[in-house]
């Protein structure tokens, strides 16, 4: 037999709308770990050609498309935004098609990259339940009205309308409990990456995993 090939350790990374959960994923990308990115996946199962593309249309119609025949974003947006059941269709369509990408990746980075720690980055992985499938979840947090200041800032948007995308989301202080390191992101960058490099060298180390909160039995 051969030696023992490392296995690579699998987090996933999660945050609210305006978190800065981009930004910490790049930090730890710098720092060497592997991300795959599911906002990325999920916008290549959705080009013209692919599976996905035609479920979309077949459902939602051509009115959807951009005139190269791509789908458009901000269209099929505003239809599924406010209403529960057109969401839910959408995301039956998308997120099987992005997740069976994801373990893709994680199957040929384990292969290249034995050993590395492997970053999940999904927006929903909490409000889709892949969490629970994962040792690790990593959580970028801002109290919820610094969310609503950064959206407002970042995309042009009055507070009501930053307002109701936040609303769309679960909060984000309810996923505190389900995570198992939670990055405060509401400094500076410095604090920020202080804390990414922190936690790095921590699930690199093997240290013990902190439960979540909701774990937690009070003492």
């Amino acid at each position: 037999m051969g030696p023992d090939i490392p296995k690579p350790t699998i987090a996933g990374l999660t945050g609210g709308i305006a978190s800065g959960k981009s930004t910490v994923a790049a930090m730890l990308a710098e720092a060497g770990a592997r991300i795959v990115d599911a906002d990325r996946i999920a916008h290549q199962v959705v080009l013209k050609g692919q599976p996905a593309w035609q479920d979309i249309v077949d459902h939602f119609g051509s009115s959807i498309l951009t005139r190269d025949g791509q789908i458009d974003r901000e269209a099929l947006g505003s239809i599924v935004f406010n209403d529960t059941e057109a969401k839910k269709t959408l995301n039956g369509i998308v997120h099987p098609r992005v997740f069976e990408t994801m373990a893709q990746e994680i199957q040929s980075l384990a292969k290249a990259h034995p050993g590395d720690l492997v970053i999940m980055d999904v927006p929903l992985l909490i409000e889709s339940g892949l969490h629970t499938s994962l040792p690790i979840v990593i959580l970028v947090y801002v109290p919820e009205m610094m969310q609503k200041e950064r959206l407002m800032r970042r995309d042009g948007l009055n507070a009501t309308d930053a307002a109701a995308r936040i609303r769309a989301q679960m909060p984000i202080d309810a996923k505190r409990a389900h995570a198992h390191y939670i990055i405060d992101n509401s400094g500076d960058l410095g604090a920020t990456r202080r804390q990414v490099l922190d936690i790095y060298r921590k699930i690199l180390s093997g240290a013990p995993t902190p439960s979540p909160p909701s774990c937690q039995t009070p003492s």
